[in-house]
């Protein structure tokens, strides 16, 4: 693995053109979000995303979500109602994975039986970066071990994946609680898990 520190303030981008480097090479990476440390690689690349559902000890049928720089691309890869599109562009960028329907575009190892996909736009310039870099979404789960426990500390992160993942941003402990999980697919917005995003809006 190669693993690179970066500068809280000043991340430096050398760093991070590595890491959009190695995601368009078919790798997979671990990078920080504004909530903790996630596994990432290209929606496009199914050895990658298999290699991911392997690192967590996941079967396909996990909902992996994923992780845009912006809205701009949103309809491409979901079915957005109005009343959907007004609620998340309130939201982002911001620590929650919305849940929408799936539109074609998404890769189907990305789509659960419903038909549907997790989307993010993280409050956390580094990560909405590298989906830039790479020109498309990338994968967006929470770094845990086998048993499904975060793990906060770089380089408990770096120990347990040395071996497994090819290239790792660190930008220190990451206390964060994941992200509140919001499902438009319905008539009404469904809070699904009350995590670091403010749900108020929808009680």
């Amino acid at each position: 693995m190669e693993y690179y520190e970066l500068h809280p303030e000043n991340p430096q981008q050398r760093y991070i053109n590595k890491a959009v480097e190695v995601l368009k090479n078919g790798g997979v990476i671990i990078y920080p979000t504004d909530t903790v440390y996630g596994f990432g690689c290209d929606i496009y690349n199914k050895k990658a995303v298999e290699r991911i559902y392997m690192i967590k000890n996941e079967t396909n049928t996990k909902l992996f979500s994923f992780l845009c720089s912006d809205l701009k691309d949103i309809s491409k890869y979901a079915k957005v109602s109005n009343y959907a599109y007004k609620s998340i562009k309130k939201l982002i960028p911001g620590a929650y994975t919305f849940i929408l329907p799936a539109a074609k575009e998404v890769p189907k190892i990305l789509w659960t039986k419903r038909k549907t996909v997790g989307i993010r736009v993280p409050d956390n310039e580094i990560a909405r970066t590298l989906a830039e870099g790479v020109g498309n979404p990338i994968i967006s789960t929470s770094v845990t071990t086998r048993r499904g426990e975060l793990i906060y500390y770089p380089l408990e992160i770096k120990s347990i994946f040395n071996r497994q993942v090819d290239l790792m941003l660190s930008m220190g402990a990451l206390n964060g609680v994941p992200s509140s999980i919001i499902d438009f697919t319905g008539e009404e917005a469904e809070v699904v898990r009350e995590g670091s995003g403010d749900i108020s809006m929808f009680l």
